[in-house]
């Protein structure tokens, strides 16, 4: 097993979603496995907003509206207009067939994690999830080897470890290039005689702008078309109209509901 899952090391900062990450071993969670369930996602029912990874652009633009958000100013999917709610994920914990499922809640009970004491990275398993029980369908460990399935997860892991350094480099180069712009989304609700009503604005945001893009000197243009970047940056600014489909989803939400 790698160093990174057998460290004992105190794991600090707090993770989205995440309640008691520890670092995995065989010694603490030998006995524990992921029971399996067709509704797996019922942890991030009230998750509005998920971080995304820049190579995730593409298929989640097709669903969510792409935003920069932090201090980091780092990409995140918007999975509904209010607080506490997401949109894509039924009661049960279903996720929406149709809806790309960001990677952040794919990996989840697994998760990198800082090790302070020994500056490094750890992988870790949040024993706080539902799908982590003693004698689960998926076991963690053979013995104290880690099993195919847990070999897999650290892989996913280590990948996402490498799509978030390369999101951060992305976001670099949108920072240099002066690319962020303040954004506002709004929505304006009907009056029971069809006639618009007051524009309510759901959220200010930071996005690429477009105008900027557009200004870049063509040899800048070529070198992010060449290196992939360009495509993020579109998919990014498609992903915007997807405010209108979160308005639409909340309306058919409440309309059932009520």
């Amino acid at each position: 097993m790698s160093d990174q899952a057998r460290q004992d090391g105190q794991v600090s900062g707090a993770v989205m979603l995440y309640t008691q990450p520890e670092p995995l071993n065989p010694e603490q969670h030998g006995r524990l496995g992921i029971r399996t369930s067709p509704t797996p996602y019922k942890f991030a029912l009230t998750a509005h907003a998920v971080p995304l990874m820049v190579t995730e652009f593409g298929p989640a633009s097709m669903n969510y509206p792409i935003i920069f958000a932090g201090e980091q100013l780092l990409p995140m999917a918007i999975l509904s207009i209010r607080q506490n709610e997401n949109l894509f994920v039924s009661p049960e914990g279903a996720f929406d067939a149709d809806a790309y499922v960001p990677a952040y809640l794919r990996r989840f009970p697994f998760v990198f994690a800082d090790d302070a004491e020994n500056e490094r990275m750890i992988v870790c398993i949040d024993v706080a999830a539902d799908a982590v029980t003693v004698g689960g369908d998926l076991a963690l460990f053979d013995g104290d080897q880690p099993t195919e399935f847990t070999k897999n997860a650290i892989e996913f892991c280590t990948n996402y470890e490498s799509e978030r350094r390369r999101t951060e480099s992305f976001v670099k180069t949108l920072k240099d290039l002066d690319l962020f712009e303040l954004k506002e989304a709004f929505y304006t609700p009907q009056n029971p005689d069809g006639s618009p009503g007051q524009p309510v604005r759901l959220a200010d945001y930071f996005a690429i702008s477009e105008t900027k893009l557009r200004e870049l000197p063509l040899e800048k243009l070529g070198e992010l078309r060449d290196n992939g970047a360009l495509m993020q940056m579109y998919a990014q600014l498609i992903s915007l109209h997807g405010w209108d489909k979160l308005v639409a989803r909340t309306m058919v939400r409440d309309g059932q509901a009520g």
